[in-house]
């Protein structure tokens, strides 16, 4: 077993599981992948569950019974890697719009002395590929929303490629994280932040999905602009259980 832990979300991403492992896999230093899969009706997890056969002690699986959404399931996937020892744990896309080969980079960043280190796409610039100008410029909007409210400095707070010290999930209270969607990440790194935790941006090149279609929603974005203000009012009146 590696003592890094790649998460990998899914729901109906039978066009990219496999190859996303296979080039998780393929990288010059070991990780091991967890896919927290949930219940997909395209046949996900039938096909990591095949694949498991062939890499025997690095491919696991967790099948939960329904679909609520990326945080919970992050939260599943934080828990199993702090029960299992793992040293380094990181969250990534399936649909390839995270370039495996940049896992290598964010462990060297946490492996030389940060807390948690963000995969950023707009520490240099807007290295973002195939969006569309409106989705671009909302998630440029966001960042400079969280930055404002918050105070928190990370240039690229909504990234959901990231890997965690196991230092930092054990010191974040798992069971009261909320949010499902932008909002996780944000409050993630934002509990991170006031635990004055380290956290590093590595600069990566973001490229939109090409096969199967995205969850992003309007459920997600209004969580991420509410919640934000949540997650500051708590952390002054509510520190107890921030």
């Amino acid at each position: 077993m590696s003592k890094r832990l790649v998460i990998i979300p899914t729901y109906n991403e039978k066009e990219n599981v496999e190859a996303i492992i296979r080039a998780v896999f393929s990288l010059k230093i070991p990780f091991s992948v967890l896919i927290v899969d949930d219940n997909s009706p395209d046949g996900t997890f039938e096909i990591v569950k095949a694949l498991q056969q062939e890499f025997t002690d690095r491919l696991y699986l967790e099948i939960r019974k329904e679909k609520e959404g990326l945080g919970k399931a992050y939260i599943h996937g934080f828990k199993w890697a702090l029960a299992r020892n793992f040293d380094y744990v990181f969250e990534m896309d399936a649909d390839f719009s995270h370039n495996p080969e940049d896992l290598i980079r964010l462990n060297k960043a946490c492996e030389l002395g940060a807390d948690v280190s963000v995969g950023s796409r707009y520490i240099r610039g807007i290295n973002v590929v195939n969006w569309p100008l409106k989705r671009v410029l909302l998630s440029v909007g966001a960042s400079i929303y969280v930055k404002l409210i918050t105070g928190m400095r990370v240039q690229d707070p909504t990234a959901g490629f990231v890997c965690y010290h196991r230092s930092v999930l054990e010191a974040i209270d798992l069971d009261q994280v909320k949010f499902v969607g932008y909002a996780f990440q944000i409050e993630m790194k934002f509990k991170a932040y006031k635990k004055k935790f380290k956290i590093k941006e590595v600069s990566i090149v973001f490229k939109d999905r090409e096969k199967g279609y995205s969850k992003m929603s309007s459920s997600i974005i209004k969580e991420g602009i509410l919640g934000v203000i949540q997650l500051k009012f708590n952390s002054i009146f509510n520190k107890k259980n921030f």
